[in-house]
């Protein structure tokens, strides 16, 4: 196969950076800059739960997920605007991201507690969902460790790492790291959620008028665990710049 469209290997990631801190309001804020596909992610604490939860000790997680209007190459209508309602990907994006959230944390060590999570895609391009739960682990661990710093919580509700990226099969090869016109072009599409343990929380494949084989499928996840192990490092270094050490 030859070089891909940004020069990049089969196997290698775009750059990915991420800073925090820098919404002055949340209780906690993530932006990540992944190749050039922007998201800026806050986490805000709500003493409340919905109702089906009241009176059980448990607490919330969710998170809302929206792309600006000129995230994309030309303008797209807001959503939740008017008579405009969210549209079905929407929807799907921000329920695959609180559900993934969810599956490492335990809610019962956030009694009576909502976390809400904003993943706001500034510039799309590739990648967003991926993107987004992966700064939303941060934005979560971060918001819990203000939590505990202001002796609401003994200790983090969160359990395990966290994190995402997509691979795909173009040309007949399996690659890490779609940009969206690698996406837009490839026979697969496929986003891979893990935690750092190695265990998997969710695979979306789809074959984009083509199938894959059992072989193909094989190399896609080994791309996808080697790529998720540079971003695992990548989040231990942005909580250790925030005086976390996890796992320890």
């Amino acid at each position: 196969m030859r070089k891909r469209i940004d020069a990049r290997d089969y196997n290698q990631l775009r750059p990915v950076s991420i800073r925090t801190g820098f919404n002055l309001y949340a209780e906690s804020s993530v932006e990540i800059s992944w190749g050039n596909t922007l998201v800026h992610v806050t986490a805000s604490v709500e003493d409340r739960v919905p109702a089906f939860l009241k009176g059980t000790g448990k607490g919330w997680l969710t998170a809302e997920y929206n792309m600006l209007p000129r995230a994309t190459h030309s303008r797209n209508q807001r959503e939740g605007r008017g008579n405009r309602s969210l549209g079905g990907r929407t929807q799907e994006i921000q329920r695959l991201i609180g559900r993934s959230l969810r599956a490492v944390t335990d809610l019962y060590l956030l009694p009576e507690r909502s976390i809400i999570i904003d993943c706001d895609v500034l510039q799309a391009d590739g990648g967003t969902r991926t993107a987004s739960i992966t700064a939303a682990w941060l934005a979560l661990v971060l918001a819990s460790n203000h939590l505990i710093e202001e002796g609401v919580i003994a200790r983090t509700p969160v359990l395990e790492q966290l994190a995402a990226v997509s691979v795909g099969v173009l040309n007949g090869r399996p690659i890490l790291d779609m940009s969206y016109q690698e996406d837009s072009a490839a026979q697969v599409d496929m986003n891979v959620i893990m935690t750092g343990a190695q265990d998997f929380v969710e695979i979306q494949g789809t074959g984009e008028e083509s199938t894959f084989s059992l072989n193909q499928l094989k190399e896609m996840l080994a791309l996808a665990q080697a790529g998720l192990a540079e971003i695992f490092d990548l989040q231990l270094q942005v909580l250790k710049e925030n005086g976390i050490n996890w796992g320890k």
